[in-house]
């Protein structure tokens, strides 16, 4: 069973820098994609930034001040958040997949406030 541990959340104030870490357990496999969700109080999980063969992409609104990285070999992902703003306050989840499953860890909270 794949498990995914995010860390790193906490409380940072407005134009502050996080770096979240996510650890993947469980497989022998690469997960061929792995990324970052986000969902803030009272809205929908939307994505951050996903990581597939070197490849990545981001949402919008986060192009230029996050960063999404692997590390070589391992299932493990991290991403920079710079320039944090109030409304990047959210749970943060890692997704990888493996075999056309979705795996999902718990989340670490990002709470941007001064």
């Amino acid at each position: 069973q794949v498990q995914l541990v995010e860390s790193g959340g906490g409380l940072v104030q407005p134009g502050g820098s996080l770096r979240l870490s996510c650890a993947g357990s469980g497989t022998i496999f690469r997960l061929v994609v792995m990324g970052w969700y986000r969902q803030a109080p009272g809205k929908e999980r939307e994505l951050v930034a996903t990581i597939s063969g070197g490849r990545t992409n981001y949402a919008d609104s986060m192009k230029g001040r996050f960063s999404i990285s692997r590390e070589n070999g391992k299932n493990t992902i991290y991403l920079q958040m710079n320039s944090l703003k109030p409304e990047d306050t959210a749970v943060y989840y890692c997704n990888g997949l493996l075999n056309g499953i979705d795996y999902w860890g718990k989340g670490t909270l990002v709470n941007v406030s001064s």
